[in-house]
């Protein structure tokens, strides 16, 4: 166990300044944990002190929240606001850096807050000549790069709906997202760089155009070499505009849709989930101002594209008055080291990136802490997977001693985290250190009753204003209700298996879906991965069980990515299965262990767990998985040829 905030006292950060700030009127809690009980039992006057002490502009209202029913629930029923104006409201200094932009395209970019605000208020005006209107639909097909936040904040300011997927996914993936919105107008590149390697999307640029018949204007921005041919020019566009258009932000209600973000897609079209100006405005400034303890003249940077949700809470940072530090291109170009370079260079305080990352830095033995000057650094901010216990010692070892190591889970659902650290929870190893702030988030088991100390399923018992408005086009809300309301009737069954430990802290052990079930031993895939990806010879793996129908063990398979060097010859295959029955459970040995040349990804770096097992257990890889909505789709055909060989 580590101290939330070493060498920082509570009363510094952001949240301890809440908790002040409540005690003065009449509030007061001895712990995080009261707090935290507070919050989620008391939801309108948590909520509603939220909206008071962070001075959201608008009106809240006469109302918080006339009916706790799940789903359903309707937050701030008469109140009116705008995201984008919570985002662009006078800050005390308008020449202090908003956006830093970073990308192998083309050299640096950097817009303070007055650059912001008036790259907004041109591209608003520009929208509303193209015929936007409060309702409408603008997409995005966009690298990570200020550009993409002026024309997300143009468009929310209007009361129009955003949402964008980065060029580097393929034309089909693009259009099942996009065309269910049937957006009017589209805003584009026609390729970037990678690395060293330029990129052309033409081909791609132009399926997406001709698969979307709502767009009645293409908007292109010149990125480095390319352009993109029968558009209106982004820079000529916003040029255009009058001096005298205003910076006016539509007021809307508290659900009006702000931006939509899709789900990975794997089977199906991707879900299309909506998400409100009201949910994301008070949840994202609890997620900064009091979880992340973010503050004004912060420097933030998420290691994200614009397909994935982390991008828009990074964007949110804005808030709170903190720059953000947006990149395109290969990250790990021209090594390993880059994003810590970036981290030193821009003077990151808060770093966000994914264990997938740290376990790679701590496989090649990094010391970053050593290599560059991270001084700066405050916060380091973990996400999208599971982090390993020994990712805890070697960042403590690598890192300056009073960095705070914040791992959290949420997703694209609620755009956030239902579980975190706070600046007054302690860090504790291979842990998540509590429930977030207004998430009632727990472990169920099978009945339906609260456990503690065993694996259960994670849920949510009462609402948050972040949850969904709805899915796109969802009528009667039947695909929102399957997807997290069919097992416990009223209450939000998430899809991963967790422990709540007495302490209130949780380690997620996987996806439910994907569970290791054999002999009444269950076991999460994320503990096969964190030992089986530990080993020298392992670059990447992925387990599937497939359950036997008469009750017997089924077979546990695990496919196997080799580090450069290495064969899968039968010292290895031993090697694997010694070491999974020594350290986790003789039951869960594999019957298969098998090379694979790649472990097949969704877009947003998710293992194709059920998929893949899916189609081990028969089912047509086409009618499973579009092959524009994962990465390395050729290589399920070595996972079926591999399981035909077991007996």
């Amino acid at each position: 166990m580590r101290p939330a905030f070493a060498g920082q006292e509570l009363a510094e950060t952001g949240l301890g300044k809440y908790v002040a700030w409540l005690a003065t009127r009449g509030r007061r809690f001895d712990s995080y944990l009261d707090l935290w009980a507070w919050s989620v039992e008391d939801l309108e006057d948590f909520w509603s002190s939220l909206w008071e002490y962070f001075d959201v502009p608008g009106s809240p209202g006469t109302c918080v929240l006339p009916d706790r029913e799940m789903p359903g629930a309707s937050w701030f029923p008469t109140a009116r606001l705008n995201y984008a104006e919570c985002v662009l409201r006078a800050v005390d200094d308008p020449d202090r850096p908003a956006i830093l932009g970073r990308s192998q395209t083309r050299e640096p970019v950097e817009l303070t807050f007055g650059d912001l605000a008036e790259q907004v208020r041109r591209a608003r005006a520009a929208f509303q000549a193209l015929g936007v209107r409060k309702g409408d639909r603008v997409a995005g097909y966009l690298p990570n790069v200020p550009e993409a936040v002026v024309a997300m904040l143009a468009t929310a300011s209007l009361g129009a709906t955003w949402a964008c997927c980065p060029p580097e996914f393929g034309a089909r993936s693009v259009v099942d997202r996009l065309a269910q919105l049937e957006p009017k107008i589209l805003i584009a590149v026609s390729g970037y760089t990678y690395g060293s390697k330029a990129v052309d999307r033409t081909s791609e640029l132009q399926t997406i155009r001709a698969a979307l018949p709502t767009v009645t204007d293409v908007v292109g921005l010149s990125y480095g070499i390319h352009e993109v041919a029968d558009a209106h020019d982004w820079t000529a566009l916003l040029a255009a505009q009058s001096a005298d258009a205003p910076l006016e932000f539509e007021p809307v209600s508290f659900d009006h849709p702000l931006w939509t973000l899709f789900s990975s897609g794997t089977t199906g079209l991707p879900k299309a989930v909506v998400h409100s100006h009201g949910g994301i405005t008070l949840e994202h400034l609890k997620l900064h101002g009091l979880h992340l303890d973010t503050r004004a003249g912060d420097r933030v940077m998420l290691m994200t594209t614009t397909g994935w949700t982390v991008w828009n809470c990074m964007v949110s940072a804005l808030m709170v008055g903190a720059t953000i530090v947006v990149s395109d291109g290969n990250p790990l170009h021209p090594d390993l080291e880059e994003p810590w370079r970036t981290v030193a260079e821009t003077g990151v305080t808060m770093f966000g990136t994914s264990p997938g990352y740290l376990m790679a830095c701590r496989k090649e033995a990094m010391r970053p802490g050593d290599r560059f000057d991270l001084s700066a650094l405050r916060t380091l901010g973990v996400t999208g997977a599971v982090l390993p216990p020994e990712a805890y010692d070697w960042l403590y070892d690598v890192l300056p001693a009073d960095v705070y190591l914040n791992s959290m889970s949420g997703g694209t659902d609620i755009c956030s985290n239902f579980i975190s650290g706070s600046p007054w929870v302690p860090v504790y190893r291979g842990e998540l250190s509590g429930p977030a702030l207004g998430s009632d988030v727990t472990a169920f088991d099978d009945d339906g009753l609260e456990v503690t100390g065993v694996v259960g399923e994670l849920v949510v018992r009462s609402p948050m204003p972040s949850m969904p408005v709805a899915f796109w086009n969802d009528n009667g809300m039947e695909r929102y209700r399957a997807a997290y309301f069919d097992t416990y009737p009223g209450i939000w069954r998430h899809g991963d298996w967790v422990t709540v430990s007495e302490r209130r802290s949780f380690v997620i052990q996987g996806r439910s879906d994907a569970t290791l079930n054999r002999g009444g031993v269950r076991l999460g895939t994320a503990e096969f991965y964190n030992l089986v990806e530990s080993l020298p010879e392992v670059q990447d793996s992925l387990v599937v069980h497939l359950e036997d129908a008469a009750g017997g063990p089924g077979e546990l398979m695990l496919f196997v990515q080799l580090a450069p060097g290495h064969e899968m010859g039968a010292d290895t295959v031993n090697a694997l299965r010694g070491v999974i029955r020594k350290e986790l459970s003789p039951r869960h040995v594999p019957d298969l262990v098998a090379a694979v040349p790649a472990v097949p990804r969704t877009l947003t770096g998710k293992k194709l767990e059920t998929p893949i097992k899916k189609i081990l257990a028969g089912a047509k890889p086409d009618q499973v998985v579009s092959r524009g909505s994962i990465t390395d789709y050729d290589a399920i055909e070595a996972y079926i040829r591999a399981a035909s060989k077991t007996v």
